[in-house]
């Protein structure tokens, strides 16, 4: 049985003091699994994110109930940077590359923090390009100038180079083609499984999610409506029909969906 790593419990937060994103959000994450954060555009996945990394200060938003435990510890009161402290590194929406560096310079920015030395670091770096081959192919190359699939490789890649423990990685297949998608995917559940690096992912593609992830909890208007085991989410009759557009009746239209959102079971 794996520890409890993430204890996420009825955090509500609020940006410019008025607007309510998250209703009593609450989620686990189990050291050393993949977990997915599930919904559509808005539905909270990116704050709930922000809320255990600290990184709402910067949007002008806040928890104003509730807590977040990192193995028992509060941490909501923590800056980013004892965050990163205490492993857990946040990899952003829209990959955020240093443009005018180079892949390999932009890999070492991640271990800024690190004091175990040089050797240590080229060590990581080395494992890093193990796990991503083509960053090594192109790693004088600036950021720039690389392809979105690199760029996301090399932000994820930054994010290892600190030695985390836990990933929180946002919208990984946004912008990218579906075979780096499904690349980007095999490295993560590959660092999971061989470094036991434990991962929180938000990600709007619930079909790539929930085949590499373990667990799995949907969003929507900053709740929490569903969540379960993959296997079993992906295999709801709801979560095909809403999240992966399938029923057991086939593929749904668009321009049907007012009428399935009558009758999602969580809105009754």
């Amino acid at each position: 049985m794996s520890q409890v790593f993430l204890n996420v419990n009825g955090i509500e937060v609020i940006y410019n003091h008025v607007i309510l994103v998250l209703k009593g959000v609450s989620l686990q994450v189990p050291e050393g699994k993949v977990v997915a954060l599930l919904g559509g555009n808005g539905a909270g996945k990116t704050t709930t994110l922000r809320a255990v990394s600290n990184l709402l200060a910067g949007e002008r938003g806040e928890v104003t109930k509730g807590s977040v435990e990192l193995r028992g510890e509060r941490i909501e009161n923590l800056t980013p940077a004892q965050m990163v402290d205490r492993g857990v590194i946040q990899v952003m929406e829209g990959r955020h590359c240093f443009a005018h560096l180079s892949i390999e310079d932009n890999l070492l920015t991640g271990a800024y923090t690190r004091k175990d030395g040089k050797a240590a670091i080229a060590q990581t770096l080395e494992k890093v390009y193990n796990y991503f081959p083509r960053l090594k192919t192109r790693r004088s190359s600036q950021a720039a100038y690389t392809s979105g699939g690199e760029q996301q490789m090399c932000a994820i890649g930054r994010a290892l180079m600190a030695n985390p423990r836990m990933v929180l990685l946002d919208e990984p297949s946004m912008g990218l083609a579906p075979q780096i998608v499904q690349e980007v995917f095999e490295i993560v559940k590959d660092l999971n499984t061989k470094e036991k690096v434990t991962f929180l992912l938000a990600e709007q593609n619930t079909n790539m999610a929930l085949r590499y992830a373990d667990y799995g909890y949907i969003l929507e208007s900053g709740r929490v409506v569903m969540d379960g085991e993959a296997k079993a989410l992906a295999e709801n009759e709801d979560v095909k029909e809403f999240y992966l557009g399938v029923s057991g009746e086939g593929r749904k239209s668009f321009k049907d969906s007012k009428f399935y959102r009558r009758r999602k079971r969580w809105l009754s």
